[in-house]
């Protein structure tokens, strides 16, 4: 999530100036209806960047839903130097399974060492089989979020101060994560996924219907 934003505008930015301001990519269509002097519409969530209007965020959450077939709820909240993470599924791995993604190279390699016990304590990490609840990182002493202070005494009012604020977000924006997706519309938007990759290789599709069936069962069972 961190991604790199550069901008020209010698109107609103000297040469060479840095900016340590939290931004979501939302705010990105704010900022092309402000520089076109265009208003903003009063339903739009994205902010500003630049001008009179401009009004730093205080936080800015990230989530991950479904991809492809992968069912998953995730949602983090960045203040400050610390970020939060909310896992809303915490029974399943941090590497579901994932036709597109398990087709890279690296994933077979990972998979083989970690099996061989190659690997360190934190590279394992990414093939840990459940995930906690909570995960709290100060990023300025942690940047790779290793050690997960949520659970720790000192950081209690920390972690009850980030849980509000997402809370809160999910409530004001109306956050649709916060409703699992129902059978009808997950099968609707397999249907033309498994008949493409039917079409295109009979053998990723068995792996992509055994992926959607380990969905199902898992949502059945609580997981």
């Amino acid at each position: 999530m961190k991604i790199p934003f550069v901008a020209w505008a010698p109107e609103y930015l000297p040469a060479g100036e840095v900016r340590d301001d939290l931004i979501a990519q939302i705010d990105l269509s704010a900022t092309s209806l402000a520089l076109a002097g265009i208003e903003i519409p009063e339903w739009m969530q994205g902010r500003p960047l630049f001008g009179s209007q401009a009004k730093p965020r205080a936080y800015v959450v990230s989530a991950r839903d479904r991809c492809d077939e992968t069912v998953d709820h995730i949602r983090s909240i960045r203040k400050g130097n610390f970020k939060y993470i909310c896992n809303y599924l915490p029974q399943r791995p941090y590497l579901q399974p994932c036709k597109y993604k398990d087709g890279k190279p690296f994933m077979p390699v990972l998979r083989e060492l970690n099996a061989a016990g190659k690997l360190n304590a934190v590279q394992s990490l990414h093939l840990a089989e459940t995930r906690p609840e909570e995960e709290l990182y100060d990023l300025t002493q942690d940047p790779w979020e290793i050690h997960n202070l949520a659970d720790d005494p000192a950081y209690k009012q920390q972690v009850a101060q980030m849980r509000c604020l997402l809370a809160n977000w999910e409530l004001e924006t109306d956050d649709r994560g916060r409703f699992p997706e129902s059978e009808a519309m997950y099968d609707s938007d397999m249907a033309p996924y498994l008949a493409k990759s039917r079409k295109r290789d009979p053998a990723e599709a068995k792996q992509l219907e055994a992926n959607i069936n380990l969905m199902k069962r898992w949502r059945a069972e609580g997981k």
